[in-house]
């Protein structure tokens, strides 16, 4: 409180005090509204540390403004609750122009540790297998799928590497995945 005091408008509030500028009037909206504030502010933002910062900035701007309340208009409640809502409306403002960073901690999801980074054996099974499919197809048709497809090369280059036509590239490939998708599937 000592830290808003110091910050106090040189003016003191007219008639139309809302007394969020001294402890008692601060203590006693705090005590009848601030759950309001806090909840609507939750609800509204969905994070409760944001949440607290709304409701810390809606006091803060009813403090500054407090010698323009007009009891004529409505209460201080309904009051402090139209500056919240310009306070909500800034935020999500804030929110979708510089989106929310996340930590790791706070996503929640499941993750499966084995997709995120194969192991050894993983790698080695799956080199194994890689190297028993390609043992069954035909030389030339072995040497183009591993040019154009594991070493992704283009069609022409390899063509050029191999002294063939294009074309005949393109149909070892066909052919060879078309013959390795025949095969028989483990379990």
């Amino acid at each position: 409180m000592t830290a808003l005091r110091a910050l106090a408008p040189e003016t003191a509030c007219g008639a139309g005090c809302a007394h969020l500028c001294n402890d008692e009037g601060l203590a006693a909206v705090l005590a009848a509204d601030g759950a309001l504030l806090q909840w609507r502010a939750r609800r509204s933002l969905g994070d409760p540390g944001l949440a607290e910062h709304a409701v810390q900035e809606t006091l803060l701007r009813g403090w500054r403004a407090c010698g323009t309340y007009s009891a004529a208009r409505g209460s201080v409640r309904t009051w402090l609750l139209a500056i919240e809502a310009n306070v909500l409306t800034d935020i999500a403002r804030m929110r979708a122009v510089r989106p929310v960073e996340t930590s790791w901690e706070a996503d929640e999801r499941p993750v499966d540790i084995r997709c995120a980074r194969p192991d050894f054996t993983e790698r080695l099974a799956d080199g194994m297998l890689v190297d028993e499919l390609l043992a069954r197809l035909t030389v030339p048709q072995r040497d183009a799928v591993v040019q154009v497809i594991l070493r992704d090369r283009a069609y022409q280059d390899v063509a050029d590497d191999l002294g063939v036509p294009v074309g005949t590239v393109k149909t070892r490939v066909h052919y060879a995945l078309r013959s390795l998708r025949q095969l028989p599937r483990p379990a």
